[in-house]
């Protein structure tokens, strides 16, 4: 039986009409979502083995008793890998970003979610995003993909110890800071505007333990749009001034580090998706991830890791693969 066959099954056992899916755009990964119209609107997320859909529904449960806007899970198939979840419509922030709605209410929204979200208590035994595994996805984006793309040979390994080490020196204060649920990808693209004006959550599925900066930073650097420098600003200190608990030099230290670290593991990500997953279009955003991590590295926090990298690659050198969208060359 193929895919598409154990699809419609899944849908007509659960009172649509295969003939009523409609594929919706796709994420980075290997899933797929298809929006399925009926008396009840809903949006089938396709993540066939060896995917798992138990972390999506576990936090689903989750985010949805501690008062978040999350989808509704109208039915589930874990063994294969199908979820048929609640359409929570149109309204993504990224849209609205992109079309030029006031980014303020919305990242405010935003902002006030992802507050709820880091307060609660988290599931047990959820993974690490510790300062460890920020590091090794880091090196491994750069080294394993990046590099030999751009200079055509493997890094030679005095350059993965030096940079691993400037990543471990960098990512102190995230390891010294305190740790909550990270969503790991709350950017624009993943929150939308409900109509009662909160925000909804989706693309849960990688939540695990980390600093709470992390998905700050994700949400006001987004490398995929540009966000004003002042509407950055103002979030941040919208979102300190709510969590008076939070010291907060030692949050922007790790708030400066989590940058840095997300633009130069994404940056080189674009490549891996280009690469091994046949997704070229994806570098279209390398140029603003570059730029992204170039002003990290500005920071103090950064200074471990902006020593290291111009050791070894030089500012002029990091870009896009010679061939590719290079800095100064995206759509603002």
């Amino acid at each position: 039986m193929t895919r598409d066959d154990l699809i419609a099954l899944f849908l007509a056992r659960n009172g649509y009409a295969p003939g009523d899916a409609e594929p919706l755009a796709q994420d980075a990964s290997f899933r797929r979502y298809l929006r399925v119209r009926g008396d009840r609107p809903a949006v089938l997320m396709d993540d066939p083995p060896p995917g798992d859909v138990r972390p999506f529904l576990r936090i689903a449960r989750h985010l949805r008793e501690i008062g978040l806007s999350v989808p509704g899970i109208v039915a589930a198939d874990e063994d294969r890998g199908l979820i048929l979840e609640d359409d929570l419509g149109d309204d993504l922030l990224s849209v609205l970003l992109d079309r030029g709605d006031d980014p303020n209410p919305l990242l405010d929204a935003a902002v006030d979610s992802l507050i709820v979200m880091q307060r609660a208590a988290p599931p047990d035994d959820l993974p690490r995003w510790d300062a460890s595994a920020m590091a090794t996805t880091a090196l491994g984006t750069l080294f394993d993909w990046w590099w030999p793309a751009r200079f055509g040979a493997p890094a030679p390994p005095a350059a993965r110890n030096d940079v691993a080490t400037a990543l471990g020196a960098m990512l102190e204060p995230v390891a010294a800071g305190p740790v909550c649920l990270v969503h790991r990808d709350y950017f624009a693209g993943n929150l939308l505007r409900l109509p009662g004006g909160g925000t909804g959550i989706i693309d849960f599925q990688g939540a695990s333990l980390g600093h709470p900066a992390y998905d700050l930073v994700s949400l006001l650097q987004d490398a995929r749009r540009d966000i004003a420098p002042a509407v950055q600003h103002r979030a941040v200190a919208r979102y300190l001034a709510v969590r008076p608990e939070l010291h907060a030099p030692h949050f922007q230290a790790a708030y400066d580090a989590c940058a840095a670290q997300r633009h130069l593991r994404v940056a080189c990500q674009w490549v891996r998706l280009a690469l091994r997953d046949g997704r070229p279009h994806y570098l279209v955003h390398g140029p603003r991830t570059w730029r992204l991590l170039q002003d990290a590295l500005a920071q103090q926090s950064a200074g471990p890791l902006a020593i290291a990298l111009n050791r070894w690659i030089p500012a002029a050198m990091r870009g896009n693969p010679p061939g590719h969208p290079q800095p100064g060359s995206d759509a603002r």
